[in-house]
């Protein structure tokens, strides 16, 4: 069996893991609603709980709040695509091998084959599933429930979140429902499907929820994610409980495929944002592995559980949002078009340098988060081996990475630049330092102890300079129904890498994108001709002026996925980042870690690169 090993992106998980694990471990004051507590005197907690409670055929887990869906095609959490890889099989899963190495491995497909690069330089792959894979429900398996499914999910008309995701096959189209990808049933256990060029990350993206199977008869029903009852998958586990607002109880698939090696007969996901109640929770030891804690309590956890708090590096970056469509100029101005959008890119640029993000990591935080400048998550790399967030905005020549200045002492300065920045717009009252006709902002964010500090910190900090923003604070579904629809100024938001590429970061902004969350080319912006794009010096015939987001970034994006030459490709994606951060619109705030707290009397976890959890082959620590 042929495993394709993800060599790059573990080597720089392991560097980043060490940092972030020294830096995690450091006692640090805490935010100001802790005072000058110093720290926890009381011992290492002997915890019965920690030895005793799993009994090898129960797992009492919590991941968070409700999810928002639990369809494959529409889900955009971690948390839901944890859930997704337990319940569905699709043609590649990520492995952990026995010395702890990641690895993409076969799932449904018997092996994962190598292309065979066609003349017009498509690319074909052909698949062939293992013998008596079934449903849940005992159905077969078949490979046109994988075509159904793709087709599903890619179709313009959809909405479906990662639906760009599938732009990498052939036939793809964004905006034509009635295109169709290039990938068929030879028969029922073969599958063919046609890449428009080399993809290098193909077989990750064959591990992605968004590109597992689900049988047409069941999709009928449009609600049938949403109940056990009508719940069909194919994964190690079936849905057999969803008490909502409660707990997802899952109980192993006898019809999966490697049902042998599940270890676990029932997982039990319990269900709620309030980290307060998780930690609560798990030092009852009712619930044995938590995946958030509360920010306030992690230097005590570290003191009290040093063999169970987790602290991770994850390719992922914490940043706020700004909705392009809010404009953010005075009432008294006359600045239309394309001139008022460059006004509001200066003006959310500015604004974004007003806040210490050094404090934020530090103080808040408290996990090793890396105060960031760029977009692109650290950890994600070249083809040389060197780190693409190292690279940003290098042909400035500044003395720093990146966009803007985070070191410690930068503070002062960004702040006076931005100060003289929002001058230009506003009127400043020089005696007391502050504003007088900045509208108000209104910062949505999810329920969190961590997601409130942030905010709260970045409100003070807008504050002390005349900037009003309220907080608005949603349970998790209402907030990512709001985010997307654009329902706010300013949101916080946070992206993982779905593979190690920097275009699982950029790819997300173009017009048509369900994760376009900026709302880039939508509502007015559509018609913005703010935007300009010359790629003729890299031999395209690419050379837009006064362009909309559609006729610019949109092109760029494609231009990219379709770019075999590796040197071309990072150079149009550095580009893209440019473009990208030039709006202003993605304030960068720390590259993330991974915290949670797993039961040491437990055996046989693991999480990937992308924060999903795996708790199907755990068992008790011997």
């Amino acid at each position: 069996m042929k495993a394709k090993k993800i060599q790059s992106i573990i080597v720089l998980m392991v560097v980043i893991a060490m940092t972030f694990s020294i830096s995690g471990c450091e006692g640090s004051k805490q935010p100001e609603d802790s005072g000058d507590e110093s720290p926890s005197s009381e011992e290492p907690q002997n915890q019965e709980n920690a030895e005793g409670p799993f009994d090898g055929k129960t797992l009492a887990v919590c991941l968070g709040s409700e999810p928002e869906t639990l369809d494959p095609a529409f889900n955009a959490t971690v948390d839901g695509s944890t859930m997704l890889v337990h319940l569905f099989s699709g043609l590649a899963k990520w492995n952990q091998t026995d010395s702890g190495v990641l690895e993409i491995v076969p799932d449904c497909a018997e092996a994962l084959v190598e292309g065979t690069e066609n003349d017009d330089g498509t690319v074909t792959y052909t698949y062939t599933l293992k013998e008596g894979l079934k449903w849940s429900d005992g159905q077969p398996v078949k490979a046109e429930d994988f075509v159904f499914a793709w087709q599903r999910a890619s179709n313009a008309s959809s909405n479906a979140t990662f639906r760009y995701m599938f732009d990498v096959i052939d036939g793809y189209s964004s905006t034509d429902p009635e295109s169709k990808l290039n990938v068929k049933a030879v028969d029922d256990r073969t599958l063919e499907v046609v890449l428009s060029s080399v993809c290098t990350y193909w077989d990750e993206l064959l591990a992605f929820p968004a590109y597992f199977p689900i049988r047409e008869n069941v999709a009928s029903n449009k609600n049938w994610f949403t109940h056990p009852t009508s719940y069909v998958c194919n994964g190690p586990f079936v849905m057999s409980g969803w008490e909502h607002g409660t707990k997802i109880t899952l109980e192993k698939n006898p019809n999966y495929h490697d049902a042998g090696n599940v270890t676990i007969d029932k997982l039990e996901c319990y269900l709620t944002g309030d980290s307060g109640e998780m930690v609560e929770k798990y030092k009852e030891g009712q619930w044995l592995m938590i995946d958030d804690v509360p920010t306030q309590e992690l230097r005590n956890l570290k003191d009290q559980f040093p063999e169970e708090l987790v602290i991770k590096g994850q390719i992922g970056t914490y940043y706020l949002t700004w909705n392009v469509n809010n404009n953010l100029l005075p009432g008294s101005s006359s600045l239309k078009g394309a001139e008022a959008e460059a006004a509001n890119a200066e003006i959310r640029k500015a604004v974004g340098l007003l806040f210490d993000r050094n404090y934020i990591a530090d103080q808040i935080g408290q996990a090793g988060q890396v105060p960031a400048s760029s977009f692109v998550a650290m950890g994600i790399t070249e083809p040389d081996g060197s780190e693409f967030y190292k690279n940003a905005n290098k042909k400035a020549g500044n003395s720093y990475l990146g966009y803007f200045d985070v070191t410690p002492n930068a503070v002062e300065n960004n702040i006076i630049s931005a100060v003289e920045t929002l001058k230009k717009y506003y009127t400043y009252n020089e005696s007391d330092g502050a504003f007088e006709n900045f509208p108000e902002l209104k910062y949505l964010y999810n329920t969190s102890e961590g997601h409130k500090a942030i905010g709260e910190y970045i409100q003070s900090s807008l504050a002390g300079f005349g900037i009003s923003m309220t907080l608005e604070e949603q349970e998790w579904p209402r907030y990512l129904e709001n985010r997307k629809a654009g329902n706010y100024s300013v949101a916080r938001n946070f992206w993982l890498a779905d593979y190690n590429d920097p275009i699982s970061f950029l790819e997300m902004w173009t017009s048509n994108s369900g994760n376009n969350d900026a709302q880039f080319g939508r509502g007015n912006h559509e018609g913005v001709a703010a935007y300009s794009l010359d790629l003729t010096d890299l031999g395209y015939d690419t050379k837009v002026e006064n362009g909309a987001w559609k006729d610019t970034y949109d092109v760029l994006i494609s231009r990219i996925k379709h770019e075999p030459d590796k040197t071309k490709r990072y150079e149009l994606m550095h580009r893209a980042e440019d473009f990208l951060m030039d709006t202003g619109c993605i304030t960068p705030v720390y590259f993330n870690t991974d915290v949670y707290m797993l039961n040491r009397g437990i055996d046989g976890f693991f999480s990937n690169p992308l924060g999903y959890k795996y708790f199907m082959h755990t068992k008790p620590q011997a």
